[in-house]
């Protein structure tokens, strides 16, 4: 495949041009299996090329640095393309791997064809990017986060999408069903204009925190709802 800025040869379908210094992909979507991941590269809302890399699931110890090697490998390859945006179906574990290797933001997406879904996404108009850290997304007149730490990393998960504009911690409730099973977090359905609610639970105790999205409406709010439960999901909040 040649750059389709410069016409200078590419190693990889959609690599990032070394010779010009531009992009030849928008976006990758990575559909992994535990033993398989495939990528496909998308230039201007169509397919420009393909790459499968594959792995042999070790048992025990060994999983742990195979499962780091595949991940790395998958990372590696994402990571010459310099992608706006990584698009990730499939086997969490291996997902959760590959994003610890990368800067990207991940977006979940489901359904039989990953790859067809990502393209009538990209379609719609596109939603604002809040480029705040998280920390100084996090505010209003309840500063107590239930969870100690594990709470807060939690809200700081939620408050580093890049479509969540704030998080507005509520008062905590003391008197729900006690659980053995630690802190659990959950975003539930977005209301009219997008926005949503996470729920953190930690034994007893219950509180309902506010986010505030950049989505437009209920639709697109329950985009950013799944993608945030997932990303919760991954990091084991859930």
């Amino acid at each position: 495949m040649e750059c389709r800025h410069c016409a200078s040869p590419l190693e990889k379908p959609g690599d990032f041009c070394l010779v010009c210094r531009e992009a030849n992909a928008d976006a990758v979507v990575l559909e992994a299996a535990r033993d398989r991941a495939t990528m496909t590269i998308l230039a201007e809302d169509e397919v420009v090329g393909e790459t499968t890399i594959t792995t042999t699931p070790e048992d025990g110890e060994s999983e742990v640095v195979e499962l780091r090697n595949f991940a790395g490998l998958l990372a590696d390859d994402i990571r010459r393309k310099r992608p706006e945006e990584v698009y990730a179906a499939g086997e969490r574990e291996v997902i959760r791997a590959v994003r610890s290797e990368l800067h990207h933001q991940f977006y979940r997406v489901d359904g039989e064809d990953p790859v067809e879904s990502v393209l009538e996404r990209r379609g719609e108009p596109a939603l604002d990017v809040v480029e705040t850290p998280p920390a100084e997304k996090i505010g209003g007149s309840h500063t107590t986060l239930i969870g100690g730490r594990t709470g807060i990393r939690a809200i700081h998960t939620v408050a580093d999408h890049p479509h969540v504009k704030k998080v507005i911690p509520g008062p905590i409730d003391a008197g729900g069903t006690g659980s053995q099973s630690g802190l659990r977090a959950k975003v539930t359905r977005a209301d009219d204009g997008g926005n949503v609610r996470m729920l953190l639970r930690d034994g007893s105790s219950v509180q309902e925190n506010r986010v505030v999205t950049t989505a437009r409406d209920r639709e697109m709010g329950e985009r950013i709802r799944e993608d945030l439960n997932d990303v919760l999901a991954e990091e084991e909040f859930r």
